[in-house]
C-alpha cells in the first residue's frame, strides 16, 4: 500500500469512527467504499483469464438500463454510487457480485439461466442493495475491529494496513468483502422487493427474484458445477423463498401479469448471448 493511500486511509478511518450506520457500524467513509471498488475493478480488468469481458454493448446497456431505472427508487439512499454493470462471459457460472461503491457484475450463466425481465431486476435491485447499504466495509469493519481499526486509524497497525491491501487484491465473489452475512442476505432480498415496489409505475413484479429463488432451491441438494458461486456466495433458502411471499401477501400483490414480466422483450435480449 502506497503512503499516500495509507494517509487517505488512516485520515477517513479516524473521521468515520465517529459515526453508525443502520443494519450495523461502519468505521469506513462513502468514498472509501468508492475507492476500493475502483481498486477491485482495475484488478478485475487486468485479469481477463478469470474475468472475461463480453464485448455487446446492446446487452450491456440494456442490463444498465435497467439497474439506473432501478437506483431511481426513492429507497435507494446512495443514488451518487457508480452502478456500473460489466458483464462477464461465462457460461458455467450462474451469479453476479457487488463492488464496494456499486459497480455489479453480471455473469451470462445467469444471464440464460433467467426467464424473465422482472427476475432479472430483482436479482439486480438485490445487488444494488449491497452497495447501497456498504455491505461490504460493514463486513470490514466487522471483521478487523474497532480497536484495530482504531489503531490503523492512528498510525500504529501497518500489518493491518497490508491485511486491507490483500483483500482489495482478492477480487470477486471469494474477496473477503462480499462475503455476506445471512443478515445481509435477508436484507438484500427485503429491499429488493422494497425498491421495486416503489419504483413510480411500478414495472416489474416486485417478488419476482423468488422464480430464481425456486428455480435453483429446485436443483437440489448437490446444485450442479454452474450454481456453485451462487450457492457459496448467495445461498438460495426456503426462509429467504419464505420472506418475499410474505412480503407480497402482506403488500396485497396479485399474481402478476406479463407486462409486469417482460418475458418477451428480456428473450430478444437474451437471444443475443454467444
Amino acid at each position: 500500500m502506497t503512503n499516500r493511500l495509507f494517509f487517505f486511509l488512516s485520515v477517513s478511518l479516524f473521521g468515520s469512527l465517529l459515526y453508525g450506520c443502520s443494519g450495523g457500524v461502519d468505521l469506513f467513509s462513502k468514498q472509501q467504499d468508492i475507492q476500493f471498488g475502483q481498486q477491485m475493478q482495475a484488478t478485475i480488468a487486468n485479469d481477463p483469464v478469470h474475468y472475461p469481458v463480453l464485448n455487446n454493448p446492446t446487452l450491456t446497456n440494456y442490463i444498465q438500463g435497467l439497474v439506473n431505472r432501478i437506483v431511481q427508487s426513492p429507497n435507494v439512499m446512495n443514488k451518487d454510487f457508480n452502478y456500473k454493470v460489466t458483464v462477464i462471459h461465462d457460461d458455467k457460472t450462474v451469479n453476479a457480485f457487488t463492488l464496494p461503491g456499486g459497480p455489479i457484475y453480471v455473469y451470462t450463466g445467469l444471464l440464460k439461466y433467467v426467464d424473465n425481465e422482472a427476475t432479472l431486476s430483482g436479482i439486480l435491485a438485490h445487488e444494488v442493495t449491497h452497495a447501497d447499504h456498504r455491505h461490504s466495509t460493514k463486513q470490514m469493519t466487522k471483521q478487523y475491529g474497532l480497536q484495530e481499526v482504531t489503531q490503523l486509524a492512528l498510525g500504529n497497525n501497518s500489518s493491518l494496513a497490508g491485511q486491507i491491501a490483500t483483500g482489495l487484491a482478492g477480487v470477486g465473489e471469494n474477496a473477503a468483502m462480499m462475503k455476506f452475512s445471512r443478515d445481509d442476505e435477508t436484507e438484500a432480498d427485503a429491499n429488493s422487493f422494497d425498491d421495486l415496489m416503489a419504483l413510480p409505475g411500478r414495472p416489474w413484479y416486485p417478488a419476482a427474484i423468488n422464480y430464481f429463488e425456486i428455480k435453483a432451491l429446485g436443483s437440489g441438494a448437490k446444485p450442479p458445477d454452474a450454481l456453485t458461486k451462487l450457492f457459496a456466495t448467495h445461498p438460495p433458502s426456503q426462509d429467504r423463498l419464505d420472506a418475499i411471499k410474505a412480503k407480497a401477501q402482506a403488500a396485497g400483490l396479485q399474481p402478476p401479469m406479463e407486462a409486469q414480466l417482460n418475458t418477451a422483450t428480456y428473450q430478444r435480449y437474451r437471444a443475443m448471448l454467444p
